[in-house]
C-alpha cells in the first residue's frame, strides 16, 4: 500500500486483526490465546510508533511480564477493567485510565483480565532499534536489530 492509497481515517474495529495471535516462539505463543491485536498505526504506515487496538478475553494476558531497554509503552484503557502487574504488585486500571512504562526502568509489566467481560484498550509504543526485553518470570529475552524485529532466544542464548 502506497500513500495515495492509504486512508486517512478508518473505524478502528474495522482493521483487521493480526493473523497471528503471538510472535513469541513456543511455548510461550499459546499463553496469548484470547488476545486480539488490530494494528491501527500499520493502516497509516507509521513507522516510529506502533499503535494496537487490543482485546482482551476474560483471563488473556496482554504479554509475559516484560520491560524494554530502549522502547517506550503507552497503554490507554477504552472499556472493561484490567489488573496492572509490576514490581509493586497488582493494580487495577478502569476505562479512562492510563499507564506508561517508559524504556531502560527495570519494571517489568503485564496487563491481566481477570474480570469476566471482555476488556478493549490502546497501546502505543516506539519501533526502537537494538531494544533487548527481558522477562524475569520465563526463559526468554528478546531484542530487536535495526528493523526492530524481534529475535528471541532462552536467556542463556540459546536460540528457541
Amino acid at each position: 500500500m502506497n500513500a495515495r492509497t492509504r486512508p486517512l481515517a478508518v473505524f478502528a474495529e474495522d482493521v483487521p486483526p493480526r493473523n497471528t495471535v503471538s510472535n513469541y516462539p513456543a511455548p510461550f505463543a499459546a499463553r496469548m490465546e484470547g488476545r486480539e491485536k488490530r494494528p491501527l498505526g500499520d493502516v497509516f504506515g507509521l513507522r516510529h510508533f506502533g499503535v494496537n487496538l487490543t482485546r482482551l478475553a476474560p483471563g488473556a494476558i496482554s504479554s509475559l511480564r516484560h520491560a524494554h531497554s530502549r522502547q517506550d509503552e503507552f497503554v490507554y484503557i477504552l472499556s472493561g477493567c484490567l489488573t496492572l502487574v509490576t514490581n509493586e504488585g497488582a493494580s487495577l486500571l478502569e476505562p479512562g485510565m492510563c499507564a506508561g512504562f517508559p524504556a531502560g526502568i527495570s519494571n517489568p509489566h503485564h496487563l491481566v483480565n481477570r474480570s469476566d467481560e471482555e476488556v478493549m484498550y490502546l497501546e502505543v509504543g516506539d519501533r526502537s532499534p537494538n531494544d533487548v526485553v527481558t522477562y524475569p518470570d520465563d526463559d526468554i529475552r528478546a531484542f530487536s536489530g535495526q528493523a526492530a524485529k524481534l529475535m528471541f532466544s532462552r536467556k542463556n542464548g540459546e536460540p528457541y
